[in-house]
């Protein structure tokens, strides 16, 4: 995809269109690095910050149960050869 420069005041900008903000995140805010001729630009929220909070507040309340517990594995592979 290419972009335009476009003069905004005594600055230059570039706009980005609403699929890709909406696709990569970016709000208000976002964070820029520059990598040798490369510019990045990311956004500040982080789309799972919270999360192991919340697993843990679930887990606080018992709410973290398997709710197909009562189901027995398909197969051995399923018993006894998966690993994350």
């Amino acid at each position: 995809m290419k972009a335009s420069i476009v003069r905004i005041g005594n600055s230059r900008g570039i706009r980005l269109p609403k699929t890709v903000l909406d696709q990569c995140h970016f709000d208000d805010a976002v964070e820029i690095e520059i990598e040798g001729s490369r510019l990045i630009v990311r956004s500040t929220r982080h789309p799972r910050s919270g999360w192991d909070e919340a697993f843990r507040e679930m887990k606080r309340h018992g709410d973290d149960a398997l709710l197909d517990a009562e189901f027995k594995p398909a197969s051995r592979f399923d018993e006894v050869e998966w690993e994350w």
